[in-house]
């Protein structure tokens, strides 16, 4: 038995950077919005991979994760951010300064907005932030295939947040890969030359076992909605792989007893069904069979506590 702890997430076993050739570009794209515009869809979407766990409930993204998508002229590293709102606890203001951090690191910034529904408050404060950055700024408007049959008035409460600053645009659906291929282009052109930061064929650097609990955090936050929102972090305790089976022991932190009751369910029905739905995703993800077995821990306000966020894995990053 062999412990995955330390593997980088890759669909081959390829670890070699081979040298760019002449006129290559590359550079680290920010994905930048509010909660919920369809972030962690477009980097899935872009890699081509399920890298990121998407929800219908906001605030879904928590740590920079970075997705990597690697094209005969360029790569582009996508680094998916926790959508910029108002924090309400300790957890919340980490996840906030990280995001503002991602701002001034990466090369390129793509302002993700909800293309079906005219610019607000939110998209507004996001503006007004990126508009104090020099790294070159794209709006872009995604859902275009839920927007009214009469958009103008839409399109043009984008036009007004982007004239001032000059910001190219561009529209897309994450959902449905429309448009895609005209942002993938406009994103190139926006990149300097530059070496293979990663070997071509990685979509993530992302370890396996980060991805096993996001995927387990995903189905958590399916299955319970408004239930159990954000009180949730996954522990991944131990990954055991034999040539047969993965075995992943999971431990689900929840801030109070009443969520574990809800996570584990009658006769443990929702612990059952949790388990079942994260085990055939991350049966995809290493392409093989999984044993996946999962505890409730009752952690009273680990949102509020540095010492535990740093625990479970958040921490503001450099």
């Amino acid at each position: 038995m062999t412990s995955i702890d330390n593997h980088i997430f890759s669909f081959s076993g390829e670890v070699s950077v081979p040298q760019a050739p002449p006129e290559f570009k590359s550079g680290f794209i920010g994905i930048i919005g509010r909660p919920n515009v369809g972030k962690s869809t477009l980097m899935n979407q872009l890699v081509g991979q399920k890298i990121a766990i998407t929800s219908p409930v906001a605030q879904t993204t928590r740590n920079r994760l970075r997705g990597i998508l690697t094209t005969p002229e360029a790569q582009l590293i996508f680094v998916d951010t926790p959508g910029i709102h108002k924090p309400h606890h300790q957890l919340g203001e980490v996840l906030v300064k990280n995001a503002k951090i991602a701002i001034e690191s990466v090369d390129v910034l793509l302002f993700v907005v909800d293309g079906s529904v005219a610019c607000g408050a939110g998209d507004r404060f996001i503006a007004e932030l990126l508009s104090r950055s020099e790294t070159p700024v794209i709006l872009s408007l995604n859902k275009i295939d839920q927007q009214p049959s009469d958009s103008e008035a839409i399109d043009d409460s984008y036009t007004q947040l982007a004239q001032p600053h000059q910001w190219q645009t561009v529209k897309f659906s994450a959902k449905t890969g429309a448009g895609l291929p005209q942002l993938k282009d406009l994103l190139i052109e926006n990149l300097e030359t530059g070496p293979y930061y990663y070997p071509p064929d990685l979509v993530t650097d992302q370890p396996e076992r980060f991805i096993m609990g996001e995927l387990i955090r995903e189905q958590i936050l399916l299955l319970t909605r408004e239930e159990v929102p954000h009180s949730v972090a996954i522990a991944i305790d131990l990954v055991e792989e034999t040539p047969a089976i993965t075995r992943v022991l999971a431990t689900i932190n929840v801030e109070r007893d009443s969520q574990k009751g809800i996570l584990i369910g009658k006769g443990g029905s929702m612990l059952k069904a949790i388990g079942s739905a994260a085990r055939e995703q991350i049966q995809k993800l290493i392409a093989g069979k999984v044993y996946l077995e999962l505890f409730v821990k009752v952690q009273p306000k680990w949102r509020q506590s540095r010492i535990t966020l740093a625990e479970l894995g958040y921490r503001v990053e450099e």
